[in-house]
């Protein structure tokens, strides 16, 4: 296959490009900021502006994005982050518009913040809804850029991913070192869910939708088996063998993170890849445990 990826040098960009590598038939280009940081044998280009309608590709992957959890969210800050995912996206749009030959797929980043921040137990599948938060009404405007690729007749899949666990990056990488020196433990209650995935499976899951053209639409990218946060703290403790007697209360997290702790940390919905699953994807690592026992 030819393969455009934005947001090919991130953590779940990384990951997907050595597998899709493995194959010595697939070429990728990559969009990049910093083309001469990469190193791999693929094309590399730091502006869409240098694709010409003649270039064709069969599967366009957009995962680019400025990182929502490493600044708090001021306004400028939130404005970088719609901006850096709706700008790359109306830009592949266009590159479709005008291009001699359009893709057959294209998989856009989305999350699983689109379902919003209100706590429930409920199990939720892509067919539940958002709210006015701001994680939610980001992803929301960034699906509906991306779906405008339907109308040049391109499948579309929005990946709405979770937690992502995986080694070097990510949500583990921050975890870790209190952990290991024994001070890990839950936020706040403890009682919101965290819906997790395993980096392979999440690659998994980008793949299988590449293979099965009737996989269409919202894709939850998380594990069958999503814990709580109170859950997943003694587990990760006990993969470590660390105690996780210490807790930070919620009121510390809206001091310290203001609207993004509330979003990110204290917030979090039971939500389940019941499409993906349905269409017979099968998880490498559907529990916690397995999950942490192969990272670690």
């Amino acid at each position: 296959m030819k393969l455009l990826i934005t947001g090919g040098t991130g953590f779940i960009g990384t990951a997907l490009c050595e597998k899709l590598l493995h194959n010595s038939k697939n070429e990728l280009t990559l969009l990049s900021r910093n083309p001469e940081k990469i190193k791999t044998q693929v094309k590399v280009i730091s502006n869409l502006k240098q694709l010409d309608k003649d270039t064709s590709f069969d599967v366009i992957i957009n995962l680019a994005g400025e990182p929502i959890a490493d600044k708090r969210w001021t306004e400028n800050q939130k404005q970088k982050i719609i901006t850096s995912r709706i700008d790359i996206t109306e830009q592949i749009i266009e590159f479709i518009k005008t291009a001699k030959h359009t893709p057959d797929l294209l998989i856009n980043g989305s999350a699983i913040g689109y379902y919003g921040i209100n706590k429930t137990n409920i199990d939720i599948d892509e067919n539940a809804t958002g709210d006015n938060s701001f994680s939610s009404n980001l992803c929301k405007q960034w699906e509906t850029s991306a779906l405008q690729a339907n109308s040049f007749g391109v499948r579309t899949c929005l990946l709405r991913t979770g937690i992502v666990l995986g080694k070097n990056g990510g949500a583990l990488s921050k975890m870790l070192p209190p952990f290991k020196m024994g001070l890990g433990g839950k936020i706040g209650s403890g009682k919101q869910w965290m819906p997790w995935i395993h980096l392979d499976d999440l690659v998994g899951i980008i793949l299988y939708c590449i293979k099965h053209d009737n996989l269409t639409g919202a894709i939850n990218g998380t594990s069958p088996n999503p814990v709580t946060n109170q859950v997943f703290t003694k587990t990760l403790g006990k993969a470590l063998n660390r105690p996780t007697f210490m807790s930070i209360p919620e009121t510390i997290i809206k001091l310290l993170m203001g609207q993004m702790g509330m979003e990110l940390l204290l917030s979090g919905k039971k939500i389940l890849p019941i499409k993906i699953t349905e269409k017979g994807y099968t998880f490498k690592y559907p529990t916690l445990d397995k999950a942490l026992q192969n990272i670690l």
